[in-house]
Parts: structure tokens; C-alpha cells; sequence
């Protein structure tokens, strides 16, 4: 059972639909590794991305509000499909400062050479306002193809990284890219950075892969250094919404090794 660090509001809380938020996890440890992170899969309504609106907004609030509880001095919301839809929500109800996630299209119009770029990512992400936004902002004369890949998001959290139906379902969303040209290609998702060797390996070197892990990890460590959430005990600990008996395999082996796991009702 999930027992909270008492009188510490210093912690960083990390959360997403799943088990995807890890790569923004890790990007977060590697540049901060003495700080205490706390990381919230909201496993049992995971994917957010074929959610409606409302029930993302609703879900990234309980997530959110449960993480302020338990001490997190900063909210990060590791899932680019929440952000859209709960992003501005969080930030006006939060007592903590809350840092999200956007899909890297300014890296990509400034990386691609064709003028091609494609994004990989949710519905729930595709199709919301913050998106449209973007691409209005910085596509200029690009042009932007949206690729939608929820399958990509189960073989993720089953674990299956590199397996032949998670590489067919690859090679199924890239090839007509190749085909038309794409050089460049944004992982509008945060599951993605996980496939990222298999995507790699069929998108050939030379398309440019983006991925905002390393970006989002550097604005956490700005933000915590702003609020005085200094390092502490190097605390790294994981709960989910789900069972944590189905949970915690596909976690080893997307994180590769076993991480502390419980379960909480949210």
C-alpha cells in the first residue's frame, strides 16, 4: 500500500494514462537524479487518446489533485493527449506550478529538409484546439501530415517493444511516409520515445526522429529550481489506478528493471 511521504511538499509528481509518462520520468532522472519523483499510471482508463474530452479533463484533475496531496511540488503531465485537454484546467486549479507536453513540430520545421514533416500521435491529441494551434504557429510552408497510432500506445504497455506485430504496425504507419517523402518525424506521444530503436530501425537514418523528452526534463528542472523543490532522498516510486500484478511486467520491462509499484483507488 502507497504510504506518503509526510510533511514534504518537495517532490516532483509525474503522471499519465500509463506507462508511456516513463520516458518522461526517465528524461526527468537523468537530469535530476538526487530529486524525489513520484510517477501515477492511471492504468484503468488508460489510453486517454480515444477518451472523450471530458473524462480526460476529469481524469488529469483527480491526477493531478491526488499528486499535490501526496507532495508534489510540481506537476508534470507526461501525456501530450492530457495536455491538450486539461492542460490550461490544471494550471488554474492547482496550488503547484504544472509543466506539460506539446508534439516537437518547432524542432522539426527547423530539422527537415523536404519541407515534409509527420506526427505520430494520439487522436486525442490530433484532433484538439493546442495542436491546430501549433501547426498554425510554426508550420509556415511545411507540410505537416498527422498520423494517428493508438495501436502503438497497447504495444507499449503490454511491453512489446520490439516484437513482430509491433513492428508490422510500424512498418504499416511508416511506409506510405517513406513513400511521399517525410524526412522528419515527431513521437507525439509520449509511449513512442519507448519504440523509438524499432521506429529507428524502419524509418532508416536518414529521417530525423523528435522526441521532447530531454526539452520537457529541462523546463521540470527550471520550474523546480523556481519553487525550491531541491534534491532530496532520490525517491523513485510508481502507483497505479490498475492492478499492479498485470501492470508491473510490461513496467520492467518498458523501464528494464523492476520499479517500487502500488496501487491506489483514484
Amino acid at each position: 500500500m502507497f504510504s506518503p511521504i509526510p510533511d514534504r511538499q518537495t517532490m516532483i509528481g509525474i503522471f499519465d494514462s500509463g506507462l508511456g509518462g516513463l520516458s518522461v520520468l526517465r528524461a526527468v532522472r537523468n537530469l535530476l537524479p538526487n530529486h524525489d519523483l513520484l510517477y501515477l499510471a492511471d492504468s484503468a482508463y488508460c489510453p486517454y487518446g480515444t477518451r472523450p474530452q471530458a473524462e480526460v479533463q476529469a481524469r488529469s484533475l483527480a491526477c493531478g489533485r491526488w499528486l499535490v496531496h501526496h507532495g508534489a511540488a510540481v506537476v508534470v503531465i507526461a501525456c501530450n493527449t492530457a495536455t491538450s485537454a486539461a492542460g490550461d484546467l490544471l494550471r488554474a486549479d492547482l496550488p503547484v506550478p504544472v509543466v506539460g507536453m506539446e508534439p516537437g513540430l518547432k524542432p522539426a520545421i527547423t530539422a527537415t529538409r523536404s519541407g515534409q514533416v509527420a506526427v505520430l500521435a494520439t487522436n486525442g491529441t490530433l484532433r484538439g484546439e493546442r495542436f491546430a494551434r501549433l501547426v498554425e504557429r510554426f508550420a509556415g510552408g511545411a507540410q505537416v501530415v498527422t498520423v494517428a497510432c493508438p495501436d502503438l500506445v497497447g504495444y507499449v504497455e503490454a511491453g512489446d517493444l520490439a516484437g513482430p506485430q509491433a513492428r508490422a504496425a510500424v512498418v504499416g504507419h511508416l511506409a506510405p511516409l517513406r513513400a511521399q517523402g517525410i524526412d522528419t518525424i515527431v513521437l507525439g506521444c509520449t509511449h513512442f520515445p519507448f519504440l523509438y530503436p524499432l521506429i529507428a530501425d524502419i524509418a532508416g537514418p536518414e529521417i530525423v526522429i523528435i522526441d521532447t523528452g530531454r526539452a520537457v526534463a529541462a523546463q521540470v528542472a527550471r520550474v523546480a529550481e523556481s519553487v525550491g523543490a531541491g534534491p532530496g532522498r532520490r525517491d523513485l516510486r510508481c502507483v497505479t489506478t490498475g492492478d499492479p500484478a498485470e501492470v508491473s511486467g510490461p513496467l520492467t520491462r518498458v523501464w528494464g528493471q523492476p520499479l517500487p509499484l502500488d496501487h491506489i483507488d483514484l
